[in-house]
């Protein structure tokens, strides 16, 4: 029997602590949503990446050049799993408590899944249906609920349904652009790409606010936000989806819900409910069951 291959523990760990801080960062960019309006803040973030990536824009000598293919998905990663995700994500927890955003979030790896079969093709197995249901019921249980925050608008939730797909489209097509162009790369173009789309309403906010009123606190949360969101996360997602299978990596979105909610909880108070809990729960099995794998080999 051959031997089996190596476990890529280094592709694991840079999935599961990017998942990580896209969740501490959404619990967390409420608290931004208190000082700056959303398009200010997504033009600040972008724009201090920007600054932060300015060394991986260039190409490495090793490097292809970017054909054309390549530029398209640079943008549709950038447009969808940036640009869109950002403004559905930032206006939908202006309608929801982190705890209610963690649930729907979860639903992320049953879009991946539903994304695959749609855009490439691949046949859905019936647990990972079972699990697409799991992610759609918990979504339903806690839209329209209430929360120890207040209340979630069923626009909120719609918008935060949006995200989910948003990010699931960054999986599967950020899978085809690392075989061919750097983490680091990627990670920089996108932010780029990014920082173009949103400026126009990033200026026309900025016109009108007051720079002097938001907190240190806050400018330095905004710091952490742009460099969590714009560059660490991208380049460890990036590395770990250049070396596993981008079924495999959805597992570990399981981290972004569980870290929102534990945001909410443990720093800006939030209660979960008893239905909440049993969201939490159901979107979970539907990870478990749209992503294990068939069985475990030794």
């Amino acid at each position: 029997m051959p031997p089996s291959p190596a476990v890529p523990w280094f592709a694991y760990a840079c999935l599961a602590l990017s998942t990580g801080l896209v969740g501490s960062y959404v619990g967390l960019s409420k608290l931004l949503l208190l000082a700056f309006p959303v398009f200010l803040l997504a033009w600040l973030r972008f724009g201090i990446a920007a600054l932060l990536m300015a060394p991986w824009v260039k190409r490495a000598p090793e490097e292809p050049r970017l054909d054309a293919r390549s530029r398209r998905l640079l943008f549709l990663e950038s447009f969808i799993g940036n640009f869109l995700f950002s403004i559905c994500l930032l206006f939908g927890l202006q309608r929801c408590s982190a705890v209610v955003a963690g649930v729907i979030l979860a639903g992320i790896p049953a879009a991946v899944a539903l994304l695959s079969w749609l855009l490439l093709g691949e046949r859905i197995a019936r647990r990972v249906l079972a699990g697409i249901a799991c992610c759609v019921l918990g979504i339903a249980l806690v839209a329209g609920g209430k929360s120890g925050a207040g209340e979630t608008s069923a626009l909120g939730a719609l918008l935060l349904l949006a995200a989910v797909f948003c990010e699931a489209a960054y999986v599967v097509i950020g899978k085809q652009l690392t075989a061919r162009v750097s983490a680091r790369r990627i990670s920089s173009l996108i932010n780029l790409w990014g920082l173009a789309l949103v400026t126009p309403l990033g200026l026309w906010q900025a016109l009108s606010f007051d720079f002097t009123a938001p907190a240190l606190s806050d400018w330095a949360l905004l710091g952490f936000y742009a460099a969590a969101a714009s560059m660490i996360t991208p380049w460890l997602w990036m590395s770990g989806l250049a070396r596993v299978p981008a079924a495999q990596a959805g597992v570990f979105m399981v981290f972004l819900p569980m870290a929102t909610a534990l945001v909410g909880l443990l720093l800006l108070g939030e209660r979960i409910s008893g239905a909440q809990l049993l969201a939490y729960g159901l979107a979970l099995a539907g990870v478990l069951l749209a992503t294990a794998p068939r069985r475990l080999r030794a």
